[in-house]
């Protein structure tokens, strides 16, 4: 599952050929979360400081989250991401 991002010890990452809705995977040390781009819906736990980091940073690149996923799902590497600062 190719690395979009990291910052602050949180990685996200995107499967390739993945199911929809279009999301993103999250992991902080050993937590795990699933967050839906359009929706904002979690799934899984995440700290909420760390969670709120993630929020901040997909408001920032949503529409690259998007062109990401749309090349995902046609087998693509997805491009990577700058990271929250």
């Amino acid at each position: 599952m190719p690395e979009i991002c990291r910052f602050y010890g949180i990685i996200i990452q995107m499967f390739f050929n993945d199911h929809n809705p279009p999301h993103f995977h999250v992991v902080y040390g050993d937590f795990r979360a699933v967050i839906n781009i359009n929706d904002e819906i979690v799934e899984g736990f995440m700290p909420k400081r760390a969670l709120k980091l993630v929020f901040e940073w997909m408001d920032l690149h949503k529409q690259e989250l998007l062109e990401n996923w749309k090349l995902a799902q046609n087998g693509e590497l997805p491009n990577k991401i700058e990271p929250l600062k």
